[in-house]
């Protein structure tokens, strides 16, 4: 079990120097603008608009999220044997009992949602419970526990308003600059400044979808650290490994799934091929499912 570990730690190092590049680069954006524009009070704005709107979102995540995918709440004498099993892993990892929603579709697919971990919610859909063995359930909510366990849904929402404050500065540059508002010495001749002006629009356009690809990075980071802390609860990799395959191979579409929620899922919830090259990979929400079932394999040996 040890290799479950070295992989857990692995990708959390990798996940906080994608967050450390992330910060960098926001803040190398934000000195860029406002110096260009020669307004400290650009960057400040923008924190504060996106801290706010995101947080807003944050705070009532899962209320939201419900309200969008038309889950129902289960109790336990509904499901008392689904009851047990989320309560026993849940004991194991630690966590107070999530509230357990089931999702009125076809597909085999689950989530997790909730501002932090004493107000969490997993859902989990009717073909979940329908298709999968015991073992390769239990693999898929220990799964979603990790999510909740290693704080994603906090992480995500920090995430996004990362990604909203570069979109932001770059939308107000790109509108002050070409309305003329600009530092006096780059009007004044200065070729160095009007160089870093060309290079401050340049900026304005990519930042944006760098700070997206930055984001959708450390998803997929963070959904092979819920892999192998997930194998770690239940002390069976392969389980896990089997649902996945379950999963990516079942033909049904999800109805209710949307862009803005299918990152949730532990498996892309759209049906299509998979990304085979590396720039196509570069704008998925979740990794190749096939590298995700060799990494769990690869952690039973």
């Amino acid at each position: 079990m040890a290799t479950l570990y070295t992989q857990a730690d692995s990708n959390t190092r990798k996940t906080f120097t994608l967050i450390t590049i992330f910060l960098i680069f926001l803040i190398g954006i934000g000195w860029l603008f406002s110096y260009l524009l020669d307004n400290n009070l650009i960057l400040v704005v923008a924190v504060i608009f996106s801290v706010i709107t995101s947080f807003s979102s944050y705070w009532y995540s899962d209320k939201i999220v419900l309200l969008m995918t038309r889950a129902q709440p289960t109790e336990k004498k509904d499901n008392p044997e689904l009851y047990r099993l989320v309560e026993n892993l849940s004991i194991t990892a630690g966590l107070p009992l999530p509230k357990i929603y089931i999702l009125n579709e076809e597909q085999p697919n689950a989530f997790a949602t909730g501002r932090d971990k004493n107000h969490a919610v997993i859902v989990l859909t009717r073909g979940l419970l329908e298709k999968l063995e015991r073992v390769e359930l239990e693999g898929v909510i220990a799964h979603e526990l990790s999510h909740i366990g290693n704080k994603d849904m906090f992480l995500d929402t920090a995430l996004v308003i990362l990604v909203g404050i570069v979109a932001l500065l770059s939308d107000w540059f790109l509108r002050i600059s070409f309305w003329g508002k600009r530092r006096r010495d780059s009007r004044e001749g200065g070729g160095i400044d009007a160089i870093l002006m060309l290079f401050g629009i340049l900026a304005a356009i990519l930042a944006p979808l760098v700070a997206t690809l930055i984001r959708l990075a450390i998803s997929r980071k963070r959904e092979f650290l819920a892999d192998a802390t997930g194998a770690l609860l239940t002390r069976y990799p392969e389980g896990l490994a089997q649902a996945l395959e379950k999963i990516a191979s079942d033909p049904n579409p999800l109805r209710v799934a949307n862009t803005s929620t299918a990152h949730l899922y532990i498996e892309n919830p759209f049906k299509g091929r998979q990304a085979q090259n590396w720039f196509l990979k570069l704008f998925m929400t979740h990794p190749p499912v096939e590298e995700r079932i060799k990494a769990l394999r690869e952690m039973s040996v």
